[in-house]
């Protein structure tokens, strides 16, 4: 029997996270969870222990503080000598009333800054696995974002500007993981779930009702197995929804405005001088 794969789910404690680790689970990977509450931290780990026959580890990191974002990273990488699959799943339609306790509009920070880091905190453990693959969920609400690539974390007007702005900035990471990390083996990809019943948006009355007709989480997360799995889907940069290409704004896949996003991330993250795992790379 080969090794078991390594997958790492974020934001895998409800909704589509939850329902990917379940399948990972009886596939017989080895999950481990990372979520922002205790309580469904604990549920989880039951869900997936029921589905797979293990305990699955799991960290607790609320991705709105970097630092515990940097010690989770640490924890993993400590545990594991490789990494086959990142789950890059951790989303909130945050409010945009405050900035984080890092200076940042917390959506942007919890849906791209929080994932940024923690696939530069794992990579050489990805790098180690090779082939590996990166799945993060994105959104066609990167249509009426507003992100400005040179200053992605300024504060935003509106919770639904920064959640557009963030999912902007999720497939610009994955146009330059692409260009970046494939010759490491590493196959960067984003998908579109459609429109998902979860905890996701509970606080909105629009999507509160909406609801009413969205799909399921095992649904939602059928085209993240997906691009975890298969061959088939083995396209550095893509996106995808429903197992199929997926077309987005000219704006959310540009190569330039992914590479100036990119350095203003590392910034971000990392500071002006801080030691980062690829400085010198492409």
């Amino acid at each position: 029997m080969g090794q078991r794969r390594t997958v790492v789910v974020t934001g895998g404690s409800s909704g589509i996270g939850l329902a990917a680790a379940a399948a990972f689970a009886r596939d017989g990977a080895e999950v481990v969870l990372l979520g922002r509450d205790p309580g469904r931290l604990r549920h989880a780990v039951g869900v997936v222990r029921e589905a797979g026959g293990r305990t699955p580890a799991a960290f607790r990191a609320d991705f709105a503080v970097l630092d515990e974002v940097r010690a989770a990273g640490a924890g993993l990488a400590a545990a594991h000598e490789r990494i086959d699959v990142l789950v890059n799943n951790a989303g909130q339609l945050a409010p945009a009333r405050r900035l984080t306790v890092d200076g940042f509009d917390p959506c942007v920070q919890i849906n791209h800054f929080g994932g940024f880091l923690l696939a530069h905190l794992l990579l050489d453990r990805l790098r180690a696995a090779g082939p590996a693959r990166i799945v993060t969920t994105g959104s066609a609400a990167e249509a009426f974002g507003t992100l400005d690539v040179r200053r992605p974390g300024r504060r935003q007007l509106s919770r639904w500007t920064a959640y557009g702005a963030s999912k902007q900035a999720n497939l610009l990471f994955t146009v330059e993981a692409a260009r970046r990390w494939a010759p490491y083996g590493i196959v960067p990809t984003c998908f579109f779930p459609g429109l998902i019943r979860s905890r996701f948006g509970r606080r909105s009355p629009l999507f509160s009702l909406g609801k009413l007709v969205f799909r399921g989480p095992e649904r939602g997360a059928d085209t993240l197995l997906w691009l975890a799995d298969d061959p088939a889907a083995a396209v550095p940069g893509g996106y995808f929804a429903w197992r199929r290409p997926f077309g987005a704004t000219g704006r959310s896949v540009d190569p330039d405005r992914a590479r100036l996003l990119w350095e203003a991330s590392l910034a971000a993250v990392y500071g002006a001088e801080g030691e980062r795992p690829e400085r010198g790379e492409g």
